[in-house]
């Protein structure tokens, strides 16, 4: 069934952060995908009030597709500015899909440390999983065909948006 309405993506962080909250702990930090998750992880930081930097990553060496995809041509570089050993991690991303990006993240956080966990939080989980991977938080279980995609954006202000695209 074709999407005809898009949900507003800033109520879908609000709803996001009240399904986190009740989990939050005190050494909790957010770390979020390279773009999409950034976005969400910096709003959720917001709306959560948890201070300190969020962590950054770009999974984009780190996917098991690289040789075929190649490189994006806008990698950005990882930045988690904080200690991951033992910590509670939130790895954030826009839309949950075939869970090979979220294994990519797992991976290079495990470059970093050991995290004491990580749960995963997205806004949509469009299902069509390869890998046994599920979103802990989820605000929204989008029904797409395999050539359709859902795009976050930044909108007018900043404010995040929906946009449903179709391709080839």
């Amino acid at each position: 069934m074709p999407i005809t309405t898009l949900p507003d993506a800033e109520v879908q962080c609000a709803q996001l952060a009240e399904l986190i909250r009740p989990q939050l702990q005190a050494n909790t930090m957010l770390v979020g995908i390279h773009s999409g998750g950034v976005w969400i992880a910096r709003r959720l930081g917001e709306l959560l009030g948890i201070s300190g930097e969020i962590g950054l990553v770009d999974v984009s060496f780190y996917r098991d597709d690289f040789g075929k995809k190649g490189l994006h041509p806008q990698v950005k570089p990882t930045s988690i500015p904080f200690d991951v050993e033992g910590r509670q991690l939130i790895l954030v991303d826009d839309v949950l899909y075939t869970g090979r990006t979220t294994r990519a993240a797992i991976n290079e956080l495990f470059d970093y440390g050991r995290p004491a966990s990580i749960k995963l939080a997205v806004l949509a989980d469009r299902g069509g999983r390869e890998l046994p991977i599920y979103a802990e938080f989820c605000t929204w279980q989008a029904e797409l065909d395999e050539n359709e995609e859902l795009v976050l954006e930044p909108g007018a202000e900043g404010r995040l948006q929906w946009r449903h695209a179709k391709h080839a």
